[in-house]
């Protein structure tokens, strides 16, 4: 499996992450005391395929948190290495874990059928969610979250995409509350979803 230089792959992932934090700054006033405040301007309106072939929109999601993260099935290290994260503390949260909605949406549809998106994620968390669609349909929930993703050339052959590896927070009604960053530290990932979902049921 192809594997980014460490140097290039760290300066690419540090590219797209201040590029996303800049965007979410604008918009994202520093919340005081902890407290996750909604903010408007990150999310919105989505139409995609989940990995069970089903359609589904932002309004399937609401009534619970959710957590949002952008990435694909052919990722070297940032994507398996979150979503092993997010499958270790969905599994700390126990009985906790079946009122949060996690979301894996592509970034690459060309090859992230539904299907291929099923078998990427058997190997993690089964309430994990892979949601893909069509490229205009992709590229609309994108920008919906302010999400950035680049195809990259490879020199032996076909490509790799740098993306946004960041972990948008989602409150109950659909409303942005906060990030959490690649590689967090666990006690800080597990408080922000503990809080979050306390926030939501409060």
């Amino acid at each position: 499996m192809y594997r980014m230089n460490r140097k290039a792959k760290v300066g690419a992932f540090a590219i797209v992450a201040i590029l996303v934090w800049v965007a979410v700054a604008a918009v994202w006033p520093t919340p005081k005391d902890g407290a996750l405040s909604p903010v408007s301007g990150i999310g919105g309106p989505f139409s995609l395929i989940d990995h069970r072939e089903k359609h589904v929109t932002e309004r399937d999601y609401l009534g619970r948190p959710t957590v949002v993260f952008f990435g694909f099935t052919y990722c070297p290290d940032v994507c398996p290495t979150t979503l092993l994260d997010l499958t270790n503390r969905l599994g700390e949260l126990g009985a906790l874990a079946s009122r949060l909605n996690v979301l894996f949406i592509t970034v690459d549809p060309e090859r992230d059928t539904p299907e291929q998106l099923a078998l990427y994620l058997s190997s993690f968390d089964p309430r994990i969610t892979g949601l893909s669609g069509s490229e205009a349909d992709v590229a609309e929930a994108m920008k919906a979250y302010r999400a950035i993703a680049r195809k990259v050339p490879l020199k032996e052959g076909g490509y790799t995409m740098d993306h946004t590896a960041t972990i948008y927070m989602m409150n109950e009604t659909g409303q942005f509350v906060g990030l959490i960053s690649y590689q967090e530290p666990e006690a800080s990932t597990r408080a922000k979803l503990r809080r979050l979902l306390n926030a939501s049921n409060s």
